[in-house]
């Protein structure tokens, strides 16, 4: 089967044209929250919507729709547009609903090895301000962590400006073993504690309520809300970076593990007694495919020459891509590895697609052509399409803001 065939694509998340953000859900896909919020979710899904639309969208009657987005009109969470689109005669343009961004905004923060980064964006979904910051190689502990996560705090609020509306929510990321649900942090390769009550910790050094999750949960939920799985019931994102995360959705909502510390497709065990994992076991998918792995092999390609932390990837990419045969087996044999993860995830939940995700997509050789096609022969079934997204690390940011937004909703119905 040839990737064509197997529906690989190259495709650019933030900056999408897709009007409006969140899961697109039909009537009977809707969540079983209440007739109010769904209203709300499926404005915002929208972009804009009439209000006729919206009663038809939802299949309930118009009458039960007014009442309560003249509600939601007078807690400032909708308001009223004037759609010139429409508008084909004289006197007053039709009126469509859309969220109103002014109401507040959600700050979304990726911690990471090297770099974190945050977005600012609005109710609506829309860019609003971003920051970076540069991770100090000996911070370790989660003191350091807290106080570099409010410096950048404060750089984003700084980047924003005196005007702003309030923030309401903060979502969080970072690798490692992140339970959502009760806030703690199991386990993360780039802190010494373990077992730390994140969520809790956070909040109350911004002051503000926090979501926390696994890092690849942010990108699958950026794809969920604002990429090409806004559509899709079901989809799968494998991401690499200095892991191998993955991140599953299941009925338009992410799917976390019964104590919300599932998908590690990363410590899945390829090699019995194999190469030593950051977590401490061995023969993990990720001691030979993310970048720790890939660094560790690099001074057999590059004759012990090793150059600056952060340019070892890319120097030892350059250097495949100028044919150093070393380098380019380094990565054939990660890539052969990644492949044998996509097959084993296509195997175990048959997903719609399959996302390749992350700023390590532009290492090509990982998810070469003919690497790819072996995933068919890997199967037992025809593979899902498989879709390829390139990244810098603003996408992991907006995926957090998408999770503060998500956990905002029930509250702002409240």
């Amino acid at each position: 089967m040839s990737l064509d065939e197997m529906g690989l694509a190259a495709t650019q998340l933030v900056g999408a044209d897709t009007p409006g953000c969140g899961p697109l859900r039909g009537a009977r896909q809707a969540s079983s929250a209440s007739l109010r919020q769904r209203i709300y979710e499926q404005v915002r899904s929208a972009g804009r919507i009439s209000r006729a639309a919206l009663a038809k969208e939802l299949e309930v009657s118009p009458g039960s729709v007014t009442p309560l987005v003249s509600d939601l009109i007078a807690t400032h969470l909708l308001r009223e547009l004037e759609d010139e689109t429409q508008h084909t005669g004289r006197g007053r343009p039709p009126v469509t609903l859309g969220v109103n961004p002014d109401r507040g905004l959600v700050a979304g923060l990726k911690v990471s090895d090297h770099e974190f980064s945050a977005l600012l964006v609005d109710l609506a979904g829309h860019p609003v301000a971003q920051a970076t910051l540069l991770r100090a190689a000996e911070s370790r502990s989660v003191a350091d962590l807290l106080r570099d996560v409010a410096m950048l705090y404060d750089r984003l609020m700084t980047a924003a400006g005196p005007g702003a509306p309030p923030v309401l929510g903060v979502g969080l990321g970072m690798p490692g073993m992140i339970d959502h649900a009760s806030g703690r942090m199991r386990w993360s390769p780039i802190v010494a504690e373990r077992d730390v009550d994140l969520q809790g910790l956070v909040s109350a050094q911004l002051g503000l309520p926090v979501s926390v999750d696994n890092d690849a949960n942010l990108l699958t939920m950026a794809e969920l809300w604002f990429g090409k799985g806004r559509s899709l019931s079901d989809f799968a994102v494998v991401t690499i970076e200095y892991g191998v995360g993955l991140g599953l959705v299941v009925d338009h909502a992410p799917y976390r593990g019964a104590h919300g510390l599932g998908m590690e497709l990363g410590h899945t065990k390829v090699q019995l007694d194999g190469a030593l994992c950051r977590c401490g076991q061995r023969g993990c998918l990720e001691a030979y495919v993310a970048d720790f792995a890939l660094v560790r092999e690099a001074p057999i390609a590059l004759d012990g020459a090793l150059p600056p932390r952060g340019e070892v990837l890319a120097t030892l990419y350059a250097q495949a891509k100028d044919g150093n045969e070393a380098a380019r087996a380094i990565f054939d044999r990660a890539g052969r590895y990644l492949t044998l993860g996509i097959a084993n995830v296509a195997n175990l939940f048959d997903p719609r697609r399959i996302i390749l995700s992350g700023s390590r997509m532009r290492y090509d050789f990982l998810y070469a052509r003919e690497l790819l096609e072996e995933v068919a022969g890997l199967t037992l079934n025809t593979p899902p399409p498989i879709e390829v997204n390139a990244w810098d690390d603003f996408v992991w940011a907006r995926g957090a803001a998408a999770l503060a937004l998500s956990d905002l909703t029930p509250r702002l119905m409240a």
